[in-house]
């Protein structure tokens, strides 16, 4: 057994030694979140063996800090270095209590396990959970903030790619808007699960980094995986929704509205779409009964129709547009645009009920006179094509019945 004076208290009350028996390497240690693998074996007090990897040989592999296992092996492998093994002594309080686990463990057991830590992954931190976004903590903080939905940040990050630097700069946006400064996706993703104080180092693959176009600026291949370092400096606190009134609720929604005007007069449609859907998710359910509300929501659906027409996502637009038309059917330029996007996907004669309409609406309307014109001849031409077509079918038709007369 080691010997007393060589323990370290883990738990402040006895509860969790450790004794090092061999130092690991490096300095980082696993942080909550990552998947650690160790061999461990496990023995009563009096020497009874009840449990070991070794024996089986079969590493030990389990999530840090997600009560997976028994407290005592949390506090002790957060402790522990690449390729370090000790002793772990552990209370029954921080092991398996009262009630034990038979048969193997006895009830109020103290335990003491020999622990060989052999590595870990960082955390996935990826929205699928296939490891695009992997985190490790270098720098762990005690602060309790972490950025939320339009929130400030503040952040220093490095990029770098097989180990050159291609960035190194403070950054500052409200959450949400990283990109309209350069900020990669996977390193916002990941600010949202960090603390004010925490550094962390984030390997990200091309989907939430360069993508399939790479970077030319930074020298980055396309379907490059890239590192970076993240401290968060600080952040602000983002909008608590439950806690707003209707008056308030469209306030905020009103102040979206316009951030996705600004980043659209920017021609940054991804990010125009993204704050004007922040508005229309803001906006109290009373556009029945509330005429700005509606105003607002109605302007909301237009813009991000267009929006999605400027990147030739037509059947996107044309929800949109559906959606403005349900709460004001007369709607000339949802109309319009909804027929502009069923004469792109070749709904030929939706699109020429649509600009039929807005001629009803507005006969002055000379755009939607030119587009009546085009929808008409591109039917008439569909039409002639289909009657081409069944003429050819039924000659070939009509020729095969002959060559069958001629050979029976």
């Amino acid at each position: 057994m080691p010997e007393e004076s060589k323990k370290i208290d883990l738990s402040g009350d006895g509860g969790v030694l450790k004794e090092i028996l061999h130092e690991g390497t490096g300095t980082e240690t696993p942080h909550n979140g990552c998947t650690v693998s160790l061999h461990y074996t496990g023995r009563l007090e009096d020497g009874t063996e009840f449990d070991s990897s070794v024996s089986r040989n079969e590493p030990f592999e389990f999530p840090l800090g997600k009560g997976n296992v028994i407290k005592a092996f949390d506090m002790g492998v957060a402790t522990m270095k690449v390729g370090e093994r000790c002793f772990l002594t552990c209370a029954p309080n921080y092991a398996y209590g009262a009630a034990g686990s038979p048969p193997a463990i006895p009830p109020d057991a103290t335990l003491i396990f020999e622990l060989e830590m052999l590595g870990w992954k960082g955390e996935d931190l990826s929205p699928n959970q296939d490891g695009s976004i992997v985190r490790t903590i270098l720098e762990t903080s005690d602060k309790k903030r972490s950025p939320s939905d339009g929130a400030f940040v503040k952040a220093h990050i490095s990029g770098a790619i097989e180990g050159r630097v291609f960035e190194e700069r403070d950054v500052e946006f409200d959450y949400g808007e990283g990109s309209a400064i350069g900020v990669i996706e996977g390193v916002e993703i990941a600010l949202e699960k960090m603390n004010i104080g925490e550094t962390s180092r984030l390997t990200i693959r091309a989907k939430y980094a360069f993508g399939d176009k790479g970077n030319e600026e930074f020298k980055i291949p396309p379907n490059a995986v890239v590192v970076y370092t993240v401290k968060l400096v600080d952040c602000g606190k983002g909008i608590e929704e439950w806690k707003l009134s209707d008056a308030e609720r469209l306030d905020e929604a009103k102040a979206y509205k316009e951030k996705g005007t600004n980043y659209f007069k920017k021609e940054n449609w991804a990010l125009a779409i993204k704050m004007y859907n922040k508005c229309k998710n803001l906006l109290p359910n009373t556009a029945d009964t509330n005429e700005e509300v509606k105003k607002v929501k109605v302007a909301t659906h237009s813009n991000i129709a267009l929006c999605h027409q400027k990147c030739n996502d037509h059947f996107e637009a044309k929800q949109e547009c559906n959606a403005v038309l349900a709460l004001d059917a007369n709607n000339v330029k949802a109309l319009y645009r909804r027929g502009q996007c069923n004469l792109t996907i070749n709904e030929l004669d939706d699109a020429l009920e649509d600009f039929q309409k807005v001629i009803q609406l507005e006969p002055a309307n000379k755009a939607a006179s030119n587009h009546v014109l085009i929808c008409k001849q591109k039917i008439k031409e569909s039409k002639n094509k289909e009657k081409k077509l069944y003429a050819n079918m039924f000659t070939k038709l009509a020729a095969n019945d002959k060559e069958v007369e001629e050979t029976s």
